[in-house]
């Protein structure tokens, strides 16, 4: 059964496979972005950064204390917040986040949000690990809440992690200011928006289970299932979508053969329409797409791939490269409006701004001919499918040699995709 048919299913889905399950000696990462259908994603860079001590961010509602100095990101976000729907840093960290709706009340006060605590771990930590510590850490001293869309109407949710580097993957997943993890060394593991950690916590929030014992939710007798203790007993509507999609997900991965799993493969997953893990449909879609090749061995490169644009099974995953002196790519960045715009207010505009990026707009313009049932229409598909097909296999052989990897044509690859995917829709 299509998620569609229970709901119209509100967040995202993760994935990360690990070796064995990866075809090559890597890790790979992918997630879609589900957000309000009319919201746009962006891809922004923000190099490695030095900052005044004493200092501090703003982050989309609060302001906390900056640390000195910063790692280097690559984002997926909505051009209207801080944070980060998912991304990575240029340690080969990559994060992705989901909505979560627990026994906690939710927290509507302006806290740290999700998608913050997404950007301020990729900024702060060198390693998965490194990354989940900072995340836990401000979650324990800031407190999640807010809300999580452009419009006055309340929504807001608790959030889970997939924290992914290369050699692990941490699933965090969170209950107000209390949290639990599972550290994954090995195989294939989605996620979606709903808590997944039963007995195996690898680590916790000091103060976890004394609180479950308080609330009444735990007698403190047997074993201690996050899971079962934390999820609510009268579960919102979305969250049995949320099912069928995390179960959708967990067959995809299951079916494929031992060892065979690679970038592509984690591209098809998130174009699957039948489990509702690719969106196109209701008040939510798939807005942004990202999937993340992580070798195993230091003298590689990472490479993560972004859609920029709506519905990945017409969009196209372009590479980038974390190397210095990259080229900034303003057809992925959305408008600003200066000092009449501040990060801060964007929430509570009554009318959206305009946020449509120069590839989004090509992409919208494109989407009409492809769908147009038209040959001019499924030539135009097919021949971004062979773009995309050509980009992966060049990347690929990039991998397995390692001969061909020239920096300096690696700080255009992004811009130069990009630039040919919005010369192709014209």
């Amino acid at each position: 059964m299509a998620a569609s048919t229970l709901c119209a299913p509100s967040s995202c889905d993760c994935f990360v496979a690990l070796p064995p399950s990866t075809e090559r000696k890597e890790v790979i990462f992918g997630k879609n972005s589900d957000r309000p259908r009319d919201e746009v994603q962006e891809v922004v860079y923000f190099p490695v950064t030095v900052h005044a001590p004493g200092s501090m961010v703003e982050c989309t509602y609060i302001e906390i204390e900056q640390i000195q100095k910063t790692h280097a990101v690559i984002l997926s976000r909505p051009a209207w917040l801080w944070g980060a729907e998912m991304g990575a840093n240029n340690h080969g960290v990559c994060i992705g986040n989901e909505a979560v709706w627990t026994k906690e009340p939710i927290g509507e006060s302006e806290a740290l949000l999700g998608m913050d605590l997404v950007r301020l771990g990729l900024e702060r930590g060198s390693t998965a690990k490194e990354a989940l510590d900072v995340i836990a850490s401000l979650l324990e001293q800031h407190g999640q809440g807010g809300n999580c869309k452009e419009s006055p109407e309340a929504f807001s949710y608790d959030n889970t992690f997939l924290i992914v580097d290369k050699k692990e993957a941490w699933v965090l997943e969170t209950s107000g200011k209390y949290w639990a993890a599972q550290q994954i060394t090995e195989g294939a593991k989605n996620i979606s928006n709903q808590l997944t950690i039963t007995t195996e916590i690898s680590v916790e929030h000091p103060g976890l289970r004394d609180y479950a014992q308080s609330q009444g939710w735990w007698s403190g007798d047997g074993e201690f299932n996050f899971s079962q203790i934390f999820s609510p007993t009268n579960p919102p509507v979305r969250m049995e979508a949320a099912k069928v999609r995390y179960c959708g997900g967990k067959e995809l991965l299951r079916k494929q053969e031992a060892g065979s799993i690679q970038a592509g493969t984690i591209m098809d997953i998130l174009r699957d329409k039948e489990s509702g893990i690719c969106m196109d449909s209701g008040a939510f879609c798939t807005t942004g797409s990202m999937v993340s090749i992580l070798p195993q061995d230091d003298g590689l490169p990472c490479v993560h791939f972004f859609t920029a644009t709506p519905d990945p099974s017409r969009s196209v995953f372009k590479p980038f490269i974390f190397i210095d002196d990259v080229m900034p790519v303003s057809m992925v960045i959305s408008p600003s409006y200066g000092e009449d715009d501040p990060v801060k207010k964007r929430p509570r505009f009554q009318s959206k701004r305009d946020r449509r990026h120069e590839l989004y707009k090509a992409h919208e313009q494109a989407k009409a001919t492809m769908e147009s049932g038209q040959e001019q229409g499924a030539q135009l598909h097919q021949t971004m499918k062979n773009l995309e097909r050509q980009g992966l296999l060049a990347i690929q052989d990039l991998l397995t040699s390692g001969e061909n990897f020239d920096p300096e044509e690696m700080a255009d690859l992004f811009f130069d995709c990009v630039d040919t995917e919005i010369k192709f829709y014209k």
